[in-house]
């Protein structure tokens, strides 16, 4: 079954950087496009960036373009978000994506 786990999440301060990263299993990683989405307290998920698979273009949410960066690597199956210069608005839950299904969230806190 897919299976998607992120990790790297944790508190930095504002202007700091994290990388989080997803490990999948489950599927033929490299035939899919993948996704980030991120989820603020007490607000609605949101999409953050998406990578296809072959050519493997990437897309960014207007409030992480230039500050964030999207990559994967086909044969370890992992999908991976690098996060620069973070504000305190980029606190959130951040969940990887293939189509419906979701991992289980790693929280980024963006705090002084």
């Amino acid at each position: 079954q897919v299976q998607l786990v992120e990790s790297g999440g944790g508190l930095v301060q504002p202007g700091g950087s994290l990388k989080l990263s997803c490990a999948t299993s489950g599927f033929t990683f490299s035939e899919y496009a993948m996704r980030w989405y991120r989820q603020p307290p007490g607000k609605e998920r949101e999409f953050v960036a998406a990578i296809g698979a072959d050519p493997p273009s990437t897309y960014y949410a207007d409030s992480v373009k230039g500050r964030f960066t999207i990559a994967r690597d086909n044969v370890k199956n992992m999908v991976y978000l690098k996060m620069n210069s973070l504000r305190p608005e980029d606190t959130a839950i951040y969940y990887c994506n293939r189509n419906v299904f979701y991992g289980q969230g790693t929280q980024v806190t963006v705090s002084s």
